[in-house]
């Protein structure tokens, strides 16, 4: 079957470098409280994106957790299965950058489509194998690394879509929906992973998997062409470089990314849970559990309840203080001693985290040109994949060091003070507003 002939896009989104946001209509109490769902309502394109999206988060979050129960079986060895983390972490981090150099060069939608058809065919391969028994270590690190380089050239692509495909004043909302997606996905794709293992064996996970893929592949192949929006006399082939050099001259872009990292690198508790659930709470691995999962449902319950975000214009100003009050949900986390009132707070933080992500998505989608989203996208994938893996550095060294509650409080202090700092010296960033945005 041929493609669907591409449609037009918007000429009044490709004139300008930037997409001012329109004020929003007034909107329905009820509507300001919860998700906004007029992206799907009003675009087919972006409803089936996100479906499909939805859908693949799942089954990929299904195979995540069944190649590490494989490879546990396969070997008897934690090092192993923590292995996993670093071969997909290095793909990622390395092919970053290079798929956002891409999505800005060739058409996003055969990006997307080729990329998503990839991942598809390595999940046949992992659930060929299992059919087959052949069981080996080796193969299952080799699918995990190149399921990196797939996501790396598939997300930076995707992203760079969505204002292509909506007004801009739909995008914190589109934004919202899609952090919804990502959570959900992470949630409930290994609670689903772990069940199917357990019933039917490895074979199905990554079939349904691979069959998952199918939602996204028809939301891709729906998609018109999307063709980089380049300015005259503009090379023909995106530079890595190139869109470095832009990233340094806009100073409210690379705000973006330091204050992500004021949150994931210094106060990011996720490596003292082990120690926390014994030292503080008495408890054991469904402890460990508890405190891992309660971000995850703070940001699930951020998106859902994200109606209102809409209605704010300065979005720096609302970064920095998502991004403190993560900070500051963290430093109270590391005061109780309490196991629910400490899930309430990170609950909190997570909540918070997902207010500064739809912020900072949007700023990148609005204030920078549409020759330039793939790149800056890219530079997000690789904030998003390292900030975390420091952070966690950070905090085990500094609670083997000093003790658990000394690096939790301190770390969300540390993310409070930093990001207020630099709050006070980008005084443009506090100012930026989505109507006349300044990059």
């Amino acid at each position: 079957m041929a493609p669907a002939p591409a449609r037009a896009t918007a000429p009044s989104r490709l004139a300008s470098p930037v997409t001012p946001i329109r004020p929003p209509r007034e909107t329905p109490i009820r509507r300001r409280i919860f998700a906004d769902l007029t992206p799907l309502r009003t675009s087919p394109d972006f409803r089936r994106l996100w479906f499909g999206n939805t859908v693949s988060w799942v089954g990929q979050g299904m195979t995540a957790l069944a190649i590490s129960l494989q490879v546990y079986d396969l070997t008897r060895s934690s090092f192993s299965v923590g292995l996993v983390g670093l071969f997909s972490l290095v793909p990622l981090v390395a092919f970053g950058l290079y798929g956002g150099a891409v999505a800005d060069t060739l058409d996003r939608r055969k990006l997307g489509l080729y990329s998503a058809l990839g991942s598809a065919v390595l999940s046949v391969g992992l659930s060929s194998a299992a059919f087959a028994g052949f069981h080996h270590v080796w193969f299952l690190y080799g699918i995990v690394a190149l399921q990196s380089v797939c996501a790396a050239l598939n997300a930076p692509a995707r992203s760079a879509m969505i204002p292509r495909l909506l007004p801009g004043e739909q995008l914190p909302a589109a934004n919202a929906l899609s952090s919804m997606t990502s959570t959900f996905g992470t949630l409930i794709g290994p609670m689903l992973g772990g069940l199917i293992v357990g019933f039917w064996g490895y074979q199905a996970a990554y079939l349904i998997d691979a069959v998952s893929f199918l939602a996204a592949l028809y939301a891709m192949w729906r998609l018109p062409s999307m063709l980089p929006d380049r300015a005259a006399g503009a090379k023909s082939r995106a530079s890595v470089l190139d869109g470095l050099r832009f990233l340094t001259t806009r100073p409210n872009l690379r705000m973006t990314f330091f204050s992500d990292f004021c949150a994931m690198i210094l106060a990011q508790p996720r490596a003292l849970f082990p120690a926390v659930a014994v030292l503080w709470y008495g408890g054991d691995a469904r402890t460990t559990g508890l405190l891992v999962a309660a971000p995850a449902v703070g940001a699930l319950l951020g998106g859902v309840f994200s109606g209102w975000l809409g209605g704010i214009h300065r979005h720096g100003l609302a970064i920095v203080l998502a991004v403190a009050g993560w900070g500051l949900a963290i430093a109270v986390f590391g005061l109780t001693r309490n196991l629910w009132l400490g899930l309430f707070f990170l609950a909190l933080a997570g909540a918070a985290d997902t207010v500064s992500m739809v912020f900072r998505n949007t700023m990148m989608q609005v204030a920078a040109p549409d020759e330039m989203r793939g790149r800056l996208q890219g530079v997000f994938i690789v904030v998003v994949a390292g900030g975390p893996r420091l952070g966690d550095f950070l905090a085990g060294s500094v609670g083997d060091l000093t003790t658990p509650a000394v690096a939790v409080i301190g770390g969300g202090l540390a993310c409070v003070l930093v990001v207020t700092l630099l709050g006070l010296t980008r005084r443009g960033f506090l100012h930026y507003d989505a109507r006349s945005p300044v990059p």
